[in-house]
């Protein structure tokens, strides 16, 4: 990704107000973010902890996400769970469900799309192995630069299903 500014992030977003985005909270160490290695770029409001933040380039520009962490349920230590982005397994509450008001009328009516996602919004990073899980070493046949455009493109279903465009998509 791209290095990006406030002001280029507080004028992506398309499922909040501009008055929210400019009260969002940025992450605090944007400036130092490993943009080499980030796809996206995904934060926690650190003012806020039940939100979430994607910004991602899309068709030449920059879309923003304002996601809020549904209601967490209560799970076992012991059970695993994957990142429907990055396909990262993780123990405990180390996915996260996510949802994120859908863009125009049907976010008006309150309609909502939700994704697990890993919990910290770093899937840029376990895919390319800068960043380990609870469960240490991942055991996965893909190549790194599979795994990078297996989360893209899992990323951007996501983001088109906010836009409500995957029936345009499709056609």
């Amino acid at each position: 990704m791209r290095p990006v500014t406030e002001q280029d992030i507080r004028t992506s977003f398309v499922n909040c107000s501009k008055g929210e985005a400019r009260r969002l909270n940025l992450p605090r160490d944007l400036a130092r973010s490993p943009w080499d290695d980030l796809d996206y770029l995904g934060w926690r409001d650190p003012g806020a902890p039940e939100r979430g933040y994607l910004v991602v380039e899309r068709d030449g520009g920059l879309v923003g996400i304002s996601m809020r962490l549904a209601q967490e349920v209560r799970r076992s230590f012991t059970k695993s769970t994957l990142c429907s982005v990055c396909v990262t397994p993780h123990s405990g509450s180390g996915v996260a469900l996510f949802t994120a008001p859908r863009v125009g009328a049907a976010g008006r009516q309150g309609n909502t799309v939700g994704a697990y996602i890993c919990a910290d919004l770093a899937c840029s990073l376990y895919v390319r192995d800068k960043k380990q899980t609870e469960l240490g070493t991942r055991f996965e046949s893909l190549t790194v630069e599979e795994r990078v455009v297996r989360a893209v493109a899992n990323l951007d279903a996501f983001v088109a299903r906010v836009l409500d465009d995957t029936l345009a998509a499709a056609n």
